[in-house]
């Protein structure tokens, strides 16, 4: 088996990389530094790198295009009232005494259609805070139930990590989508059960009164759902009536139908343009996460953890959920932990005779068990949602990964039972 890199330069490359996320260097910089020294450390010579990384980064383009495009329907569904719309509802039917099933299933769905998951929780947030304070709830078992809610929905969502997935093993969006279901509704019930546990032990209150903007008018029900429930028929089409259609179409037209449906067919412009930004961060790091992909995926790593696996008598599928994990974890980044794992090991669980999908749906849900330490974006954000200062934010990152972990659990024992 020929490499162009050693393990050890791979390794380096990616510890260099963590420690300047760390140190707050932008993150796809620092993976494309860590990229560039890890190949050169790994023997490579700086032409070899160089064409590698531009060659890992290229296999990122279509990923970038449909993520690119996805911002549209994401843009669509917040600033039209939509996201919003569908959370309060989800919340008022089920109401106070059920507050942290619906915080949960209210995040879950935000995300499942297609807001990414710190958004998802930005945007229930003011909703969980004004429900929680009439509920008695505490900051950490409201919080945990926004982010457990977004793992779950995460995992079944036509959002840039499963793209990224189903792209590197060649699969369907909507397959990969309805593979995580089981998974995603075990994580869901492992969110209330701890959030529940976590209300009664946590005694952090609720300090702010309900942030959103009063007056603030949002659409009908049948107008925010429009949006989403296009994109769901375009994309179940294929695996329903063998008619493919691209979410790149799909999710975009899904955007541009939210708008129309919602009444502001004339904002049309700027709403695009807020979802762009939204998303343009995320295509700029997979670009990053591309060329340190490039070089861990042309070097011996790969070989030397089969052969490690081998060696402990593991079966090879466990690369899957594994390499899921301790990437995810490496860059705090549900997107680039999915992007890397499965950019890196696709090929060899495919000769291993492990199902593309199986293998992507493992590799997603591992993704989602240690993606949020403190070196990422996502812890910071979600913390922020609810005015919550880094200690105790620090201490839910055991519950998450609980609920991530059992999401992975239950998508390795899907495949051990199709098996």
């Amino acid at each position: 088996m020929g490499y162009d890199f050693t393990t050890l330069g791979a390794i380096i490359g990616l510890v260099i990389a963590i420690v300047l996320i760390i140190k707050k260097v932008q993150p796809a910089y620092s993976l494309i530094l860590g990229a560039l020294i890890g190949g050169i450390i790994g023997g490579g010579g700086l032409v070899t790198t160089v064409n590698t990384m531009v060659s890992g980064a290229q296999s990122m383009m279509s990923s970038v295009l449909r993520i690119m495009t996805s911002g549209i329907l994401a843009g669509a569904l917040i600033k039209t009232g939509s996201a919003e719309k569908i959370a309060e509802t989800i919340v008022n039917k089920l109401g106070e005494k059920r507050a942290i099933i619906a915080i949960s299933i209210a995040t879950m769905i935000i995300c499942a259609v297609g807001v990414f998951v710190d958004i998802s929780v930005i945007t229930v947030a003011p909703i969980a805070i004004a429900i929680g304070q009439k509920a008695g709830l505490s900051k950490s078992s409201i919080l945990l139930a926004m982010i457990g809610g977004g793992k779950a929905g995460n995992i079944i969502s036509p959002n840039p990590n499963t793209i990224a997935a189903s792209e590197a093993f060649s699969v369907d969006l909507t397959a990969l989508m309805m593979k995580n279901i089981i998974p995603a509704l075990f994580a869901l019930v492992m969110t209330v059960v701890l959030a529940t546990v976590l209300s009664k032990k946590s005694q952090d209150r609720i300090d702010n009164t309900d942030e959103r903007s009063q007056g603030k008018k949002l659409p009908g029900l049948a107008a925010a759902v429009s949006g989403p429930l296009v994109v769901i028929i375009l994309l179940a089409l294929r695996p329903i009536c063998n008619i493919s259609i691209d979410p790149l179409i799909a999710l975009p037209l899904g955007g541009i139908v939210s708008i129309a449906a919602t009444g502001n067919i004339k904002e049309t412009i700027p709403y695009t343009e807020f979802g762009l930004s939204k998303v343009i961060g995320v295509t700029v790091l997979l670009i990053g996460t591309g060329t340190i992909a490039g070089i861990i995926k042309a070097s011996a790593l790969q070989f030397d953890v089969i052969t490690l696996i081998e060696a402990m008598n593991m079966p090879t599928f466990i690369l899957a959920p594994f390499s899921g994990v301790l990437m995810a974890g490496a860059t705090a980044s549900t997107t680039a932990g999915a992007t890397i794992a499965s950019q890196t090991f696709a090929p060899t669980l495919l000769e291993q005779g492990v199902s593309a999908l199986s293998a992507a749906a493992m590799i997603h849900a591992g993704s989602t068990v240690i993606d949020s330490l403190p070196h990422g974006s996502f812890f910071h954000a979600t913390g922020g949602a609810v005015g919550m200062n880094i200690k105790d934010r620090m201490k839910l990152i055991p519950y998450e990964a609980c609920i991530g972990l059992t999401s992975t659990v239950i998508a390795v024992m899907i495949y051990l039972i199709a098996a």
